[in-house]
């Protein structure tokens, strides 16, 4: 099975110890391993792209 990346209800972040964690905001995935359904019901394609957006928390500055 594929991961729909481009769907606006995927996410993935990185831990501090640089783990990346995957998930699906609807949990309509598969958990281990990560995956989308093939036809998901509630994939919905990103309306703008999140490519080079960095997100701090704040307790960064």
């Amino acid at each position: 099975m594929a991961v729909n990346s481009d769907c606006r209800h995927y996410v993935m972040q990185t831990t501090a110890r640089e783990e990346k964690l995957e998930r699906c905001r609807v949990s309509a995935n598969q958990q281990i391993p990560f995956a989308c359904p093939e036809g998901c019901l509630f994939y919905e394609p990103r309306s703008v792209s999140g490519a080079g957006w960095t997100v701090r928390s704040s307790g960064d500055d």
